[in-house]
């Protein structure tokens, strides 16, 4: 009996101190739970603020947290930084507030030193709040400043900036950074692997060198896909009613893109062949469409030539509409000059017959009349290109007709 008295006061001892300890983690659970709801209960919210490893807590009715802090008289320096944000509206029945207090930061960059104050404590959020451009291959390292005397009891950040270089990959140059010392350790940083037939132009146990070229390629036959631009197509529209010379672009070209892949020969490091085995179009170019002036001038004080080759042209069959061209293709062939020779060509008159004998057909002057010249030129365009504007169209596409 005794022993079991013995054990059930044991057990019920155990049990008493349990349910003890259950009430007691309760009690606190409501008491912490309780705070916010007593805040509201009383018209305001729990702030609680964490402000240089300490914890403080207050209940307000102010509408933002700067008046709420103002009101608890926790003064802030204007490089302070604060989570939430001063001007947050408290809606909320209770907040979390963390204080950065700001200090003093030493930025060693090179052979640049300056002090700047900032409330951050990562390397990433001060080199951005002193406005510091890094490179992703730059590193930097921070630590407390060991000169209490210069620096004050700050922080110094060391940036080590990575050496500049132009890596030509497989005839692809890029600008590119390393922190390596040599270059076989920049190859392995870079993921380069040179294999069997690999080949660097630079030992791999030489130094990197801000400014210097490491030029990397395969020996012998290999495939490379480059992206190529694809020049956009130009269509022209002939504007009657403007003037020569005038150019308006209605659809504006855009140049496509294509994936073309080349087997290449490299032999000493060079490209001695290339040969084109694939091509996708990745994008369509967009073809440039430009309204261009066709309105010809007429003279306003023709030759005795012109007025001569207007009528003749007339007679032939053609109307006025054709003689704008006409007037314009012999003015730029021969100036309406009956005499006009080509000394490297040999094409001479009026039209540019090639050779001058071909116009004896119509008359044996062919050297001297303009009359003969004339109907040896209108023949000649009729046969060829059917009308004085069809030849014009064509001089004006190859400069000849």
């Amino acid at each position: 009996m005794k022993l079991r008295v013995k054990k059930s006061t044991t057990v019920f001892s155990a049990g008493f101190v349990a349910l003890g300890l259950l009430v007691l983690s309760g009690a606190l659970l409501f008491t912490s739970l309780a705070k916010p709801a007593q805040a509201q209960s009383e018209g305001g919210r729990l702030i609680t603020v964490y402000d240089r490893g300490e914890q403080a807590s207050f209940i307000t009715t102010k509408d933002t947290l700067k008046d709420a802090l103002n009101e608890q008289n926790i003064h802030l320096d204007t490089r302070d930084a604060v989570e939430p944000s001063l001007d947050e509206k408290l809606v909320a029945p209770d907040y979390h507030v963390n204080i950065y207090r700001a200090r003093p930061v030493t930025v060693v960059d090179g052979v640049t030193r300056q002090k700047i104050v900032t409330p951050y404590q990562s390397a990433d959020r001060i080199v951005k709040d002193a406005d510091i451009s890094l490179y992703p291959e730059d590193e930097t390292v921070l630590t407390r400043s060991g000169d209490i005397v210069n620096d004050g009891a700050g922080l110094q950040l060391e940036i080590i900036r990575a050496t500049p270089f132009t890596l030509d990959l497989y005839g692809v140059k890029t600008e590119v950074r390393t922190q390596a010392k040599t270059v076989g350790d920049m190859l392995k940083e870079k993921r380069i692997a040179l294999g069997k037939s690999g080949r660097a132009s630079v030992a791999l146990d030489a130094p990197i060198t801000a400014g210097m070229e490491v030029r990397v390629w395969r020996e012998g036959k290999q495939t490379v896909t480059a992206e190529e631009t694809v020049a956009f197509a130009v269509e022209q529209v002939k504007d009657a009613d403007r003037p020569v010379g005038y150019k308006e672009v209605k659809t504006p070209g855009a140049n496509g893109k294509r994936s073309v892949t080349y087997e290449i020969e490299i032999k000493d490091g060079h490209e001695v062949s290339r040969t084109e085995i694939a091509s996708i179009t990745t994008l369509e170019p967009v073809k440039q469409v430009e309204v261009i002036g066709a309105k010809l001038p007429t003279p306003t004080n023709p030759t005795e030539n012109q007025v001569l080759g207007k009528q003749m042209m007339l007679d032939f069959g053609y109307g006025e509409d054709q003689w704008a061209c006409l007037y314009n293709l012999w003015m730029r062939e021969s100036g309406w000059r009956v005499n006009a020779g080509n000394p490297s060509s040999g094409a001479y008159g009026i039209p540019q017959s090639l050779p001058a004998s071909k116009m004896s057909v119509y008359g044996s002057d062919y050297m001297t009349s303009a009359r003969t010249q004339i109907t040896w030129g209108l023949n000649y365009i009729k046969g060829r290109y059917a009308t004085p504007c069809g030849a014009w169209d064509a001089f004006q596409r190859q400069n000849w007709y």
